[in-house]
């Protein structure tokens, strides 16, 4: 009987944890990790693992690749947990494309139907804007208003806006590449610490985006999506949503709008979360969320040494 637990959070990773040999040490030692790759790649008659074990870095990194491959990893890190342990996370959210793990992880979107679905989203997502046109940067050390300033003085009637409120002192921006080039410049003299472009190949949750969010919604309308059996926070609104239409609604949004990322931890915190896992590749989440409630218990989940750390410290 699986227990759920009201101060637990899980969530999920987006674009940019992704690794070539990502989850090899998981997998070794839990069949379950090749077992959900076998599945998507059989929903998109593509070898997943392959890309993740063989491939390039440069071809993994290709937002139409990395979309598939980073559900399934986070999916597949879930399905080791609760074969693992009995307690459930009351609470969800992932960041941006991770928020698709996380509807799939809460059983709002089936695995096969969230596997196509990122797909396409991820080649509308590069059709929207062709490579070299799109950019995206981080900036370190100004506050959330200076640098959503810095964006608006450096537009000049070009695209450039803050999309990913990640931490406090970092964010991230997306638009036309001149005009993020502009806005770094300006960033920078009023004292930022760094500003980093990003290699992505689109550049996610700005305006750009609209014309691929108009189609997407004629896919979100064709998945079916049931309540949430969990709390599930969206990025859009910093808000949880059990109708359907809604959940689509801000999946359709979260292209072209920011990630409210520290909000959402702050969020879920406010609300008795003490204890987040990140569950999936990498450490990014639990980088920020660490700086995001300093007081609140972190892990993250992405071999058996985390595995194993978050299984001794989470049992009730």
């Amino acid at each position: 009987m699986n227990e759920q637990a009201y101060n637990l959070a899980f969530v999920f990773p987006g674009q940019g944890s992704q690794s070539v040999g990502m989850l090899q040490d998981l997998a070794a030692s839990h069949p379950e990790v090749k077992h959900i790759f076998e599945r998507a790649s059989d929903a998109l008659s593509k070898d997943l693992w392959s890309l993740v074990v063989n491939g390039s870095e440069q071809e993994l990194n290709q937002t139409q690749n990395t979309q598939p491959v980073m559900l399934a990893a986070g999916f597949a890190v879930w399905n080791v947990w609760c074969k693992q342990s009995a307690v459930r996370p009351d609470w969800v959210a992932g960041h941006s494309l991770g928020e698709y793990t996380a509807l799939v992880c809460s059983s709002a979107i089936h695995f096969e139907d969230a596997i196509k679905l990122v797909a396409v989203r991820g080649t509308l997502m590069q059709e929207a804007v062709p490579a070299g046109i799109g950019a995206m940067a981080a900036i370190l050390g100004l506050e959330d208003h200076e640098v959503v300033k810095a964006c608006t003085e450096a537009a000049e009637h070009e695209i450039v806006s803050a999309v990913n409120f990640n931490a406090p002192g970092q964010v991230v921006i997306a638009g036309n590449v001149a005009a993020v080039e502009r806005a770094m410049t300006i960033a920078k003299t009023m004292g930022a610490k760094r500003a980093v472009l990003l290699p992505v190949s689109v550049p996610s949750h700005c305006a750009l985006m609209h014309p691929a969010a108009e189609k997407l919604e004629t896919y979100l309308q064709n998945t079916a999506i049931n309540m949430p059996k969990m709390t599930l926070i969206h990025n859009v609104d910093v808000s949880s949503h059990s109708a359907p239409e809604v959940i689509r609604n801000a999946l359709k949004e979260q292209l072209y709008r920011p990630v409210h990322w520290v909000d959402s931890i702050k969020f879920m915190h406010d609300q008795g979360v003490t204890r987040f896992v990140e569950c999936g590749p990498g450490k990014v989440l639990i980088g920020l969320n660490k700086r995001i409630v300093k007081d609140a218990a972190h892990y993250s989940i992405y071999n058996p040494e985390t595995l194993n750390e978050a299984l001794e410290n989470i049992h009730d």
